[in-house]
């Protein structure tokens, strides 16, 4: 009976955030490695299409939960190069690298969660939760500086992918030459409003 009803009170102070896509930016960076990777290209690639909620136990943190979904076909080149040039490295990263129609969605989900506090309504957040991508769940940890004001909660941080664990081939060009380093670099600047 105490379980039941310390689980009522634990959902009853729990808060419930869900991300503004329109006031969060969601990026990606791959780097260029090989021989002529002087004239390579490192991408940068944003997110545009994401969504998810926070449920934050205001008392403790510890005790609360993530979910963020991304739309795989919403990955797009924003780099300054030729329209040629960026279909082609947008028609790569669909077909060849993230295979976007056969997996259109990438998901990260986190319970486990630890935090401190380093200011008025500012906290250091370590996450420790399980990205889905291109078919393969893996364990990934992320590092986000956390802020409450009023009814908005505010996350910045980074993080690294490698490829390889997620059974992503590596992308090349001019016979090899060129190609993109295992490990991409992800940052995020993410806004989420109670609701």
């Amino acid at each position: 009976m105490h379980y039941v009803i310390d689980q009522a009170k634990s959902l009853e102070a729990t808060v419930l955030y869900r991300i503004d896509g329109t006031g969060s930016k969601f990026i990606v960076r791959a780097t260029a490695t090989g021989l002529f990777s002087a004239l390579g290209h490192n991408p940068t690639i944003s997110i545009a299409d994401f969504e998810g909620e926070a449920l934050v136990d205001p008392e403790s943190l510890e005790k609360s939960s993530l979910r963020l979904a991304i739309q795989a076909s919403s990955l797009a080149v924003t780099d300054d190069v030729s329209d040629k040039d960026r279909a082609e490295i947008e028609r790569r990263m669909h077909h060849e690298v993230l295979e976007s129609d056969g997996y259109s969605e990438i998901v990260y989900e986190c319970s486990k969660i630890s935090a401190s506090k380093t200011g008025d309504g500012e906290y250091w957040v370590a996450l420790n939760g399980e990205l889905s991508l291109h078919g393969v769940t893996r364990s990934q940890p992320v590092s986000v500086r956390v802020k409450f004001n009023g009814d908005i909660l505010h996350a910045v941080g980074d993080f690294s992918v490698r490829q390889s664990d997620y059974e992503i081939k590596p992308i090349s060009a001019v016979g090899g030459t060129i190609r993109l380093k295992d490990e991409l670099k992800l940052s995020f600047d993410i806004v989420a409003r109670k609701g």
